[in-house]
């Protein structure tokens, strides 16, 4: 059985595939490299994105042995095992640890008298931003370096050369499936592509369903596309596009997202981003979370669904939002004002408006202020005109 991954792993710069910003002739690593003076570095991205490839790539450029490892296995009896093997020598080793983020601080203080005396070169990567968990003493002894989920066109080059390499002949929506379903991940492309070549030379999209019934998904459980997908949702929703808001309701739901969460920020987007342009739309979300926690998957995504439709189907407006935030700012700037007196507790002097018909004029601040802004959008139009008439009064 063909190891795909290991055969098609590219051996050099040139033939990664969807990572230009760090393989690119001209790009900052790879000119450290080529010269040999690049310092410790932390690779973060999505799985099957290239992480430990670049570190092979690396260690071949800078002519360095290759020692690889993982944060969730590695003992400190083996780093210092190798530290003393090169002590003495010219030559330095490349350390590849990957999950770094799992590094104990007993692990990484073993690290810090190699990296400030250059002794060895530490690479490590996560797919998640490991500068978070490691400590201040290695994040100043090092670089950072972001790698991006491989995109499409990128998949398919790297799907045709696997297919040619291999000698198989395919569908064209076999190969469009390959692309597709793999969520930018290289790894799992190929893993598919070799369990498929191992049944039938002859790829099709019934051979690959077979094996993946359903397209891979980059999840939300990682903090970079947690907030992507949640900010992708409300953005829309807010943006009133209905396609979009229900696309991302599903890739939040499909990754793992917990209802009450989605409920909660639909919630605080009711009234941050509709208001009072459909007062409505707060009580049909506070129904909605209420709804959700009693019920839960799978049927809470029609609830969700029902309510990000009606969201993005409502006028918008952000005066409370605005408003309250103004006036804030106000208080934070030492916009103390004295309270009227007549509004004082048991002051005699004030005037009761549902004495007067609903509305009587008299002083609620000691001087004017104005934070709100009321649009004419939905019901705050309403609203607009109704405090407009009583002003006249």
């Amino acid at each position: 059985m063909s190891d795909f991954t290991q055969l098609l792993r590219p051996k050099n710069f040139d033939e990664i595939v969807g990572q230009e910003h760090l393989s690119a002739k001209n790009s900052p690593l790879r000119v450290l490299c080529e010269k040999g003076v690049l310092g410790h570095s932390f690779f973060y991205g999505p799985a099957g994105c290239g992480k430990t490839s670049l570190a092979r790539i690396i260690a071949k450029t800078m002519d360095l042995p290759f020692y690889e490892f993982n944060a969730t296995s590695i003992k400190i009896e083996q780093l210092r095992k190798i530290f003393e093997q090169y002590k003495n020598t010219l030559q330095k080793p490349l350390l590849f640890i990957d999950e770094v983020h799992r590094l104990a601080k007993n692990q990484q203080e073993v690290l810090l008298p190699v990296m400030e005396n250059n002794s060895v070169l530490i690479i490590g990567a996560s797919t998640e931003n490991p500068f978070f968990s490691l400590t201040s003493a290695i994040r100043s002894r090092s670089m950072l370096f972001e790698l991006n989920t491989i995109k499409n066109e990128a998949l398919y080059k790297l799907c045709d050369r696997a297919l040619i390499y291999a000698n198989l002949s395919y569908d064209d929506e076999a190969r469009e499936y390959l692309v597709l379903s793999s969520g930018g991940d290289a790894r799992s492309l190929l893993k598919l592509l070799e369990f498929s070549s191992n049944i039938d030379k002859h790829i099709t999209l019934e051979l690959l369903k077979s094996l993946r019934p359903n397209a891979l998904s980059t999840g939300s459980s990682e903090a970079g596309v947690h907030y992507d997908l949640v900010s992708a949702m409300i953005k829309s929703i807010r943006g009133s596009d209905m396609d979009a808001s229900i696309y991302y309701l599903a890739r939040l739901i499909d990754g793992g997202e917990s209802a009450d969460f989605i409920a909660r920020r639909l919630v605080i987007l009711a009234s941050e981003d509709i208001g009072n342009a459909n007062p409505q739309a707060l009580t049909l979300c506070t129904s909605t979370m209420t709804s959700v926690s009693k019920i839960g998957y799978p049927e809470a995504r029609i609830i969700l669904a029902q309510a990000v439709i009606y969201l993005c189907a409502s006028p918008k407006s952000n005066t409370s939002y605005l408003a309250i935030n103004s006036a804030l700012q106000a208080v934070n700037d030492g916009v103390m004002l004295d309270i009227p007196e007549n509004i004082t507790q048991q002051n005699k002097n004030y005037l009761y408006p549902h004495d007067f018909g609903g509305y009587v004029k008299q002083n609620y601040l000691s001087k004017p202020l104005k934070f709100v802004e009321l649009k004419e959008i939905g019901y705050e139009k309403k609203m607009k005109e109704w405090q407009e008439n009583i002003i006249k009064l």
